[in-house]
């Protein structure tokens, strides 16, 4: 769904702002320059295969005649774990014999031009390149010569044959000896072995182009290479294919396994509304013939979405794999009892000094991939899980306790897109009052204004946008019961209020928690507020337990993985259904889907599935991901004021992720405009794009299209429509994604700081004798008892500490251009501006962390908010914005 999530509601943050002048203009002329030929003496065309050992590029070699060129060409090819340059097996060792012979690469340069006495396209010049030498980083060179005759036209495209028997990653591909320069060939894909595909891959160069400006010579190849990408929508998609299609989420549960509790409903149509992810094709269960099997091993995304054996690029997924495949289930067998909790606090800091003893790990390798979690003892031979400090202990051990930090981290924490302003009185739940019981909330107008005295009258603080909510009781209320059918679980449907204070820092003043009218006993609800007295006091804390283990699960469900991972799927999918490789949009766009299938596949085996980590260890457990099609679009807008900065006047003025966010937003914005400007000059360019009305009308229709007739949908008519769209999506894909990803293990891998379930009812709640006179004396162990068990801890920590770490090979948000953008000389000056905007919005961050009046992001023992720092080092670092959702 195109909706950011730059802020929820309409009191602080918009999500589509003021389109600003442009700096740059196209002219609309994207047409090739003439291609210029050096003179040469031979009089026939010719080809002539051939390498120089000791260069990588070489320059045209003069010939006789004024019609034919001398061009090499040079392709760069990326050596993959156990791929084509391996000569560990058989088919390796063909593939070194076809090298030696110079039949590794079958190239065929395609002209832009149609012949202009038949009226077809000219017969391609066909050569093979085999092996030059190796350079750096492993990448190995192949090399081929053509004789191109100056009636030939500007080469638009080559096609490749890679003539081995495995696959091979080819980086990029330059044609050396034209006058007017080199043309370059960005690839970045992997080339199926000709053995078993029969269709040829076709590599546009550079150069930009709408459908309408496409060269004549270029017009079938690009219309055909979308065609492939489409498939047919029949069969059971392999490893090696390239098929871009839509399904509902099907393969969440094992309705065939003998234990019914796997059988998971379906996400996407009318019932349960969802985006569409990737097509597979598995065959369908024999139980359930609307559910596909989960047999196979791994999860099919296109072949270019994956980068598992990439050289350098494995960390990311590798880690994930890793934890979610070893260290999970190891954990899982170490343990003696799953539902165990903790005794005692100490007991939580031993994970961070002590460790958790392991058997050995099943997975081979799995030292070299998380030194980080894991750890060798000197003095024994077990393995052993030593979780790293994270930085809010560090600073302050007893951070998570304090009401300041929980009301703070609201603004500038993990998930500060529920905080939402309160504009109607008294509160009212919307739901059926016959099925959940009486729908005003017991939070009175008195009780505000007891909490508040000395500051201002309720009505004061109504009129004057002072109070605040964290509302998930309509959310929640109806998954009450069956959540709490499941074991060692509890769940209520919650409000907690907040007081905007003089100082700028927000004040909890009261949680509501309700239970619907459940097996036989009416509705319950109370309201708990912060108190001096011991027993209210410690009433206090456990209901703050249970609505941050709600906030958890929100956070977890919807403002990450619904509205980043999910909800950009369809949008990735459609991007090459429907967009060329040579559009420029697509090429816009292409950056900011790096990686994202690899890791929702990932999440689909075994992070959101049936018994998955989700499910196991957050709070809905079994109802997550239904919970989270209920969260579909219950976004809201922001109410837009031309005269303040950025468009909008910020009711919470130091609020540090909407502050942030909004100069990102605004960079993201001007960059984008610039860029759409330059190839849509005329408005009407817009309209007439075929490929992206396509575009657009298969995201709204297809991949959102349980959501389609929603008014919220914008309009794609002019270039202010494609500048707003498109900047919605790099946003939700870098900034919102960063913001709600990269401080999961700074704010989250200290548990009790945000627990991601409460095992218990309230001490209050229809309490025994006996269980009340446990609580009164016993309090903390009370605490210690709604917290998560050791199982459920350990596994989300060690999760979320890969989930929160940067890969040596991050792609930082304008860090570095991309080959398109700099053929285009406005274009890579726009990324430049863009660039430099990011470089001073990280002195911006770091001067607002220093300042001390705001109180939302420094203080003693107080994280600064760097979460929408562009740039970071890899690792755990609670910064960085990369390009893409890559982890």
């Amino acid at each position: 769904m195109l909706k950011p999530q730059v802020h929820n509601q309409s009191q602080s943050f918009k999500t589509l702002f003021t389109l600003q002048k442009p700096f740059l203009l196209g002219n609309g002329d994207h047409a090739f320059r003439p291609v210029r030929l050096r003179p040469s003496s031979i009089k026939a065309p010719k080809v002539r295969v051939g390498f120089s050992p000791t260069t990588i590029k070489a320059i045209a070699t003069p010939l006789a005649t004024e019609q034919s060129v001398n061009v090499k060409a040079v392709v760069i090819v990326k050596q993959s774990i156990g791929g084509v340059l391996s000569n560990l097996n058989v088919e390796g060792g063909l593939d070194d014999i076809q090298d030696w012979f110079g039949k590794s690469i079958l190239l065929e340069l395609v002209s832009d031009e149609l012949d202009p006495n038949t009226g077809l396209e000219k017969p391609t010049i066909k050569g093979y390149a085999h092996t030059s030498k190796k350079v750096k980083d492993g990448d190995v060179t192949y090399e081929a010569e053509f004789q191109v005759h100056g009636e030939f036209g500007e080469v638009g495209a080559i096609i490749v044959e890679n003539e081995h028997h495995k696959e091979m990653y080819v980086q990029d591909i330059v044609l050396d000896g034209f006058i007017n320069g080199p043309i370059k060939i960005h690839c970045a894909s992997w080339v199926h072995s000709k053995h078993d595909r029969k269709h040829k891959r076709v590599f546009f160069t550079n150069k930009s182009f709408l459908p309408s400006e496409t060269p004549e010579g270029l017009k079938r190849l690009r219309d055909e290479e979308l065609m492939i990408l489409r498939g047919n929508g029949q069969g059971e998609r392999k490893t090696i294919d390239r098929v871009y299609d839509y399904d509902v989420y099907n393969d969440l549960g094992s309705p065939d396994e003998k234990n019914s509790d796997l059988a998971r409903p379906v996400l996407g149509g009318k019932e349960h509304p969802y985006p569409r992810r990737c097509r597979s094709g598995r065959p369908r269960c024999k139980t359930d013939p609307a559910s596909e099997t989960r047999s196979s091993s791994s999860f099919y995304v296109p072949r270019d979405e994956t980068f598992a054996e990439i050289k350098q690029l494995t960390f990311s997924a590798k880690t994930l794999y890793c934890v979610l495949h070893a260290l999970v289930p190891t954990l899982e067998t170490a343990a003696l009892d799953t539902n165990l909790g903790f005794p005692y606090f100490t007991a939580i800091d031993s994970l961070f000094n002590e460790g958790v003893n392991l058997p050995p790990l099943t997975l081979q390798g799995w030292k070299t991939i998380i030194p980080r979690l894991v750890k060798a003892i000197t003095d024994t031979s077990e393995d052993v899980l030593r979780f790293e400090t994270p930085d809010t202990m560090q600073r302050d051990k007893f951070f998570w306790f304090r009401d300041e930090e929980f009301a703070r981290q609201t603004l500038a924490g993990l998930n500060p897109l529920s905080i939402q302003l309160i504009t109607e009185w008294p509160l009212k739940s919307n739901l059926d009052p016959e099925t959940y019981g009486s729908p005003e909330s017991a939070i009175t107008k008195e009780l505000i204004e007891k909490e508040i005295k000395g500051f201002m009258t309720f009505d004061e603080a109504i009129k004057q946008k002072k109070l605040f909510m964290l509302d998930y009781h309509d959310l929640l209320l109806p998954y009450v019961k069956e959540v709490r059918g499941l074991k060692n679980t509890s769940f209520y449907g919650s409000r907690t209020i907040f007081f905007l204070t003089p100082s700028g820092a927000l004040q909890p003043l009261a949680i509501e928690l309700t239970r619907p009218p459940m097996d036989g006993k009416p509705q319950w609800k109370r309201v708990y507020t912060p108190s001096w007295y011991s027993t209210e006091c410690w009433l206090w804390r456990i209901a703050k337990s249970h609505v941050l283990a709600h906030d958890s699960g929100y956070h977890q469900l919807v403002s990450h993985w619904l509205r980043t991972h999910c909800c950009t799927e369809p949008y990735i999918i459609a991007t090459n259904r429907q967009l060329s490789a040579m559009h420029p949009i697509y090429r816009l766009l292409h950056p900011h889907f790096r990686y994202t299938m690899e890791i929702n596949a990932l999440a689909r085996q075994s992070l959101i599935n049936a018994e998955g980590v989700i499910e196991s260890a957050f709070a809905p457990g079994k109802y997550s991901i239904v919970l989270s099609s209920d969260a579909y679009d219950k976004q809201g807008l922001a109410v837009e004021d031309p005269s303040a900065p950025h468009g909008l006047k910020l009711t919470i003025e130091d609020y540090p992720y909407a502050n942030d966010g909004l100069i990102l937003w605004d960079a993201i914005k001007q960059w984008v405009s610039d860029y759409v400007n330059h190839y849509y000059p005329n408005p009407s360019l817009v309209e007439s794009d075929k490929e992206l009305q396509e575009w657009w009308s298969e995201i709204r229709n297809v991949g959102h299209g349980d959501k389609k007739d929603e008014p919220w949908w914008p309009d794609l008519k002019t270039p202010e429509d494609l500048t707003e769209i498109i900047t919605t999506i790099v946003w939700v894909t870098s900034g919102h994604h960063a913001a709600v990803n990269f401080g999961q293990y700074t704010y989250a891998g200290y548990f009790p700081n945000r627990p991601t379930v409460a095992r218990t009812n309230m001490p209050d709640e229809d309490a025994s004798e006996e269980q009340w006179k446990f609580f009164m004396e016993k309090p903390e162990v009370a605490l210690l008892s709604c917290f998560p068990s050791q199982m459920q801890a350990t596994k989300v920590m060690a999760v979320l500490d890969v989930l929160s770490s940067h890969s040596p090979d991050e792609e930082y948000l304008g860090e570095v251009v991309e080959p398109s953008w700099a053929e285009e000389p406005l274009i890579k000056a726009a990324f430049e501006k863009f660039s430099g905007k990011l470089k001073e919005l990280e002195g911006i961050i770091d001067e607002r962390n220093a300042h001390p009046q705001l109180v939302n992001r420094n203080g003693a023992g107080v994280v600064p908010y760097e979460l929408l720092k562009p740039t970071s080092e890899p690792g755990v670092t609670a910064k960085g914005v990369p390009y893409s959702i890559s982890i």
